[in-house]
């Protein structure tokens, strides 16, 4: 099978259709294609808001201050002029969002309320209840579907980008997962918004798909990954039942007066952060609820209380429905009257593909990136409330600014032998009678970065995790596969493993590399922050199937915003 198109949008999630959206309105011919069907993508499962400085609720609110905010939280590594972009043009998107019909809660006087969430200086969240994600994508959804020149492939996965001899992008190689089908789509430009990495970890709020696939793609198209180190572990994941472990318990509990107590009743926060308490960063209150378990001050499955049953019934319902469905089908909890039991766990690549800050282009012509599979505006640490917004500011300019490069290109022919170098690879381990499950090597690669690449690291732990990737990577080859192609789990769980592997590696070696500890990034072997040495970003490149680490000076904030 083979398509044509001018633009290609690989990921279905918010930041794809956005930028699917844009680059239609630009009158592009535009093909949006993600693993899911179209709406279930995982920006469905943010759920406490998206941060705009309406000053709605707290007027001296502006966007100076929302950029304030992200660049500290970043712990001053951000790419500053993304921030500003993202905090200038913030309202705007919440405008739009409402001209597509996405329906946010109201304060008494008619305007978009706002909630407060941890390191934010005024209350700037806006939300629906706490399904907010998921009305953001159903009116992109909508609007995808309104517009007749997005074709969308869903239940697809790109393997392989293609360039030509120039080395720009001109195609794609992918599979369907209904009919087992290899497929080429030849493009002039290609947005990757393929969402993060989580799920290369045990325990995470991710949705099955994220398994850092789109790392993997452009690190083999020649792109550069930043920041790869900066992994965001949100500090609320259920506990309990081991089927549920992981699952997103959203900030906004915290932030509607939810208080956490360790198996002493102690509010155990204020030992961490007594100013801000619940609120704190994402970072600290991880790393203090990791301790209290450490401590043997946990509960009896390894977590500790998360509690709002001290607000009115009405309240919670009003305001956490969705947590009260969750914890009520997971763990026959009623959280209006009872404590819930929550851990760390992994939620967020602050790191990814390098781009420009203006077009959300990477170092190779016609590929383009956005969302949280690109690195930059983040930094060390993402405000909650932050993803959402970065996904939609940027999508929208990834959509135009790879439309408006595909207007001045033309289409040139796939390499044949590309193509067919990869179907070899794909199809590889239906020849094996026997061999090894790829769901067996995958869940070592869990396993390890959880244990060795999680929320405390040190260098034994790193140099572990990384002959522990490698040993993976030499069983890689030994993997079979039976059975037809068509929903074939077992072959889906070797092309993610395949794309696993160079996103693990990126990861602890950027970590092992940064000798400091810096927002998500904890190191107990150097446990402080190294300003004079470590103002810098971590760049990951490929060559031959070989990772190699470079650092780069932090790019400095200019003077009119210093003051800021």
């Amino acid at each position: 099978m083979e398509y044509k198109t001018d633009v290609l949008v690989v990921g279905t999630g918010g930041a794809g259709m956005r930028a699917a959206i844009e680059s239609a309105d630009e009158e592009a011919s535009v093909m949006l294609v993600g693993k899911t069907l179209l709406g279930k993508a995982h920006t469905v499962m943010a759920e406490g808001g998206i941060n705009a400085a309406l000053g709605n609720v707290d007027p001296k609110d502006n966007w100076q201050t929302h950029f304030s905010d992200t660049i500290k939280e970043g712990q001053f590594i951000n790419n500053w002029r993304m921030v500003e972009i993202m905090a200038k043009e913030a309202p705007g998107i919440l405008l739009e969002l409402e001209n597509y019909g996405a329906l946010f809660d109201r304060t008494e006087k008619g305007k978009i309320i706002q909630r407060a969430f941890g390191g934010h200086t005024y209350k700037r969240t806006c939300h629906i209840a706490d399904r907010t994600g998921l009305e953001i994508m159903q009116v992109m959804m909508s609007e995808v579907r309104r517009r007749k020149t997005i074709q969308h492939l869903e239940e697809v996965i790109i393997t392989k980008l293609l360039t030509d001899s120039k080395n720009k992008i001109n195609g794609a190689v992918g599979i369907s997962i209904r009919t087992g089908k290899l497929f080429t789509i030849q493009c002039k430009a290609i947005i990757l918004a393929t969402g993060g990495n989580a799920r290369i970890y045990k325990r995470t709020t991710n949705a099955w798909e994220t398994v850092g696939d789109g790392y993997a793609l452009a690190l083999d198209a020649g792109a550069e990954l930043i920041d790869m180190e900066m992994v965001q572990f949100h500090p609320t994941g259920m506990v309990y039942p081991e089927t549920a472990a992981g699952i997103l318990v959203t900030e906004s509990v915290r932030g509607e007066g939810g208080i956490l107590l360790n198996s002493k009743g102690e509010r155990f926060m204020k030992k961490y952060d007594a100013e801000r308490m619940e609120l704190s960063t994402r970072d600290v209150v991880s790393r203090a609820i990791f301790n209290e378990i450490e401590k043997g001050r946990g509960t009896k499955n390894g977590g500790v209380w998360l509690d709002i049953s001290h607000e009115p019934r009405k309240f919670i319902e009003r305001k956490l429905p969705k947590m009260i469905d969750k914890f009520r089908d997971f763990a026959d909890v009623d959280i209006t009257k009872e404590k819930m039991e929550v851990a760390p766990t992994a939620h967020y690549a602050m790191g990814g593909i390098r781009v420009d800050p203006e077009t959300c282009r990477s170092k190779i012509k016609g590929l383009f990136a956005a969302g949280e599979i690109a690195g930059g505006v983040h930094g060390a640490n993402r405000l909650g409330g932050n993803s959402l917004i970065d996904i939609l500011v940027f999508g929208k300019r990834s959509g135009k600014h790879a439309a408006a490069y595909a207007k001045q290109s033309e289409f040139s022919q796939l390499v044949v032998t590309l193509v067919e170098n990869e179907k070899i690879r794909l199809f590889a381990p239906f020849k094996k009678k026997t061999g090894i499950k790829a769901i067996r090597l995958k869940q070592k690669l869990q396993e390890t970065m959880w244990n060795n690449v999680g929320i405390i690291r040190n260098a034994k732990t790193l140099d572990k995790s990384l002959k522990d990737i490698e040993q993976v990577k030499e069983r890689v080859s030994d993997v079979s596969v039976t059975g037809v192609e068509k929903y074939n789990h077992a072959w889906i769980q070797y092309i993610e493993l395949a794309a696993m592997l160079p996103t693990c590696k990126s990861i602890a070696m950027a970590a092992l590399m940064r000798k400091e500890s810096r927002g998500a990034h904890y190191r107990t072997d150097f446990p402080e922050k190294d300003d004079k040495r470590w103002k810098q970003n971590i760049i990951v490149k490929a060559k031959n199937g070989k990772l190699s680490l470079s650092k780069i000076p932090v790019q400095e904030i200019p003077r009119e915003l210093r003051g800021v």
